[in-house]
């Protein structure tokens, strides 16, 4: 029997999918938090990387604190322009000297937010269209230390805290992930006027599901008001589409809600480079969606921002991504679950595979008792929790999104 503190007991609350109201959220790719969620992860991994090649380990650093300040642009049907650039600074801690080297964090953190800008916005021109600036201070003392306790083969948490996840996904959830993914992936790629700010809302209230987005528009592919409707039709289409695969229940879309009647520019939500980032629309780490890529008031949710955070020893990063791979591999083992909560929660200086306590909640299928599941279920978790850190590697290497 495991000696981990792990709880199973049944969720204090009715399965998402048997709630009247549902409300699900997710920030696309362009949206200035999720700009700042996107920086700040590439630059963590760009650290981390560089701290193995140049000393054999991962040291302190956290780039979680990124805020973006939009710019002003002047968008017009056919072409309009950038009057004020984005400002996106790069906040945080990175240790800059170990054993008599020097480390470059700085520059690594500009080099990682320039490729990251290039890779998915190739309508922002760096250092024109955004400017981006950094501003890394050293690591607490005492943090370092619990940090890099030398002969440990677990790391100590950092801090005191917890990570949440839950599944399986809802169908609503399942829609408005994969709807704003894919619009933002294969749509894309056949409608370049579709920006990368596409936020998608999705409500479902008893047996219909009503989806609407907001989906930035680029000038420069449209040339006119009905260039630019076509193209809200052709979202709203799509994601009528997309919805289809994963529910049967009656499903309504809108698009840009907010839109104007008349000719103007000023009526639609209209873009130069596709993001709102560049009028007026502000952003900052941690936000937007949760390490599952979703916000989610109907399910427990922490406010810990993973984006930018070290991958080694930081709960807030390695429990949220953690638990929410605990509940999809029990829902994916275990026969006869509805709906799972995992909660795990650290206590700073104690080992990461070792939490204060790991509680599973759970809603079981009709006819299926807590008592059928409960030692499947606390086995996969002691498996996982034992194989923590190798959530590390996977997140240095681009496998897990935190956003």
């Amino acid at each position: 029997m495991t000696e981990r503190n792990i709880q199973v007991e049944p969720i204090d609350r009715a399965a998402v999918e048997d709630q009247e109201i549902e409300i699900v959220e997710r920030k696309g790719l362009g949206h200035p938090d999720s700009i700042c969620d996107g920086i700040a992860e590439s630059v963590s991994s760009a650290l981390a990387r560089e701290y193995i090649d140049r000393v054999g380990k991962v040291l302190h650093y956290n780039t979680d604190e990124t805020q973006l300040v939009a710019g002003r642009s002047d968008p017009q049907f056919g072409g309009g322009e950038m009057l004020e650039p984005i400002y996106l600074l790069i906040v945080g801690r990175a240790t800059k000297e170990y054993e008599g080297k020097t480390i470059p964090t700085e520059t690594i953190a500009l080099e990682a937010a320039r490729d990251y800008l290039a890779e998915h916005f190739p309508e922002l021109d760096f250092g024109t269209d955004i400017v981006v600036d950094v501003k890394l201070g050293e690591g607490s003392g005492d943090l370092q230390e619990v940090f890099g306790e030398d002969g440990a083969t677990v790391p100590m948490a950092n801090d005191t805290s917890f990570g949440v996840g839950h599944a399986p996904l809802s169908e609503t959830e399942q829609i408005v992930l994969n709807a704003e993914r894919r619009l933002n992936g294969e749509f894309s790629e056949d409608h370049p006027a579709l920006g990368t700010d596409v936020k998608i809302m999705g409500k479902r209230e008893r047996d219909r599901i009503h989806v609407t987005v907001a989906a930035a528009i680029i000038d420069q592919y449209v040339v006119d008001r009905d260039a630019y409707e076509a193209e809200l039709e052709a979202v709203e289409e799509f994601v009528y589409d997309v919805a289809a695969e994963y529910t049967d229940r009656k499903v309504s879309v809108d698009v840009n809600t907010a839109d104007g009647d008349g000719e103007g520019e000023s009526n639609v939500y209209l873009t130069t480079t596709g993001t709102s980032a560049e009028m007026g629309d502000d952003g900052s780490v941690g936000r937007g969606n949760r390490s599952n890529g979703l916000i989610t008031p109907n399910r427990s949710m922490s406010m810990e921002a993973t984006s930018g955070k070290n991958p080694v020893n930081h709960i807030g990063k390695i429990y949220n991504l953690l638990s929410t791979e605990i509940a999809e591999r029990v829902v994916a083992e275990v026969d006869g679950i509805r709906d799972l909560r995992i909660r795990l929660l650290s206590q700073i200086g104690q080992p990461i595979d070792q939490p204060h306590v790991a509680d599973a909640q759970v809603v079981t299928e009709d006819g299926v008792l807590l008592s059928d599941v409960r030692e499947d279920m606390v086995a996969i978790v002691d498996r996982e929790l034992a194989d923590v850190t190798s959530i590390t590697q996977r997140v240095i290497d681009g496998e897990l999104s935190t956003f």
